[in-house]
């Protein structure tokens, strides 16, 4: 049935469009300051009323995850490549769903270590689940779709994979001010990454 097709597009949908108005909220009712710093969404729903949005969001896209992992093995097994990869694939996927509810349901300002636990295995454990569903769509023989779903999986793998190595990286940035130099200025770097602007003499 094409419709079930609809459900990753419709989780996306509404996990963006939820943790937006969870982020809104938070500056609409001044518990985060966007002028300091962009808070992370954990940030933003830490506080009352948008950790309420914030849990309920985060239990729905839970449930709508863990179907997709429970249609998707199903859909593995229909096509012949029943294996332990697959089996593999669903407990990875049910364990990051399950970590999707626990960093919602755990707010970093009251019980960081089960958030950071929950952020762990949504994450880490998610992005294991997609890599195991790039080699099951590679090895499917019957599948027809598999000569543009593999690498277009593996694409957004590779950057979901570099977005976590500059995610590494930058957060020994406290400020990084950028500004436009003319001929008769220069640009000096300090160690702690601001950029100023001094006139040669």
């Amino acid at each position: 049935m094409w419709a079930w097709a609809l459900l990753p597009v419709f989780l996306a949908v509404f996990g963006i469009i939820g943790m937006w108005a969870v982020f809104a909220i938070a500056v609409f009712n001044n518990t985060v300051n966007i002028t300091e710093e962009v808070p992370f969404i954990s940030t933003c729903g830490s506080y009352n009323p948008q950790s309420c949005l914030f849990s309920q969001i985060c239990n729905i896209c839970s449930v709508l995850a863990l179907w997709i992992v429970i249609i998707r093995f199903q859909q593995v097994c229909d096509l012949g490549s029943g294996s332990h990869l697959n089996t593999a694939g669903l407990v990875l996927g049910f364990i990051s769903s399950i970590g999707i509810s626990i960093l919602g349901n755990f707010q970093q300002s009251i019980v960081m270590g089960a958030h950071l636990l929950g952020v762990f295995l949504t994450f880490f454990l998610g992005l294991a689940y997609f890599w195991v569903q790039a080699w099951l769509s590679y090895h499917s023989l019957l599948s027809h779709d598999r000569k543009w779903v593999v690498p277009v999986r593996a694409l957004v793998m590779c950057f979901f994979a570099f977005f976590a190595i500059f995610a590494a990286e930058f957060r020994h940035i406290d400020c990084h001010k950028l500004t436009v130099q003319n001929n008769e200025r220069k640009s000096t770097s300090y160690a702690n990454g601001v950029w100023a602007i001094q006139e040669i003499h």
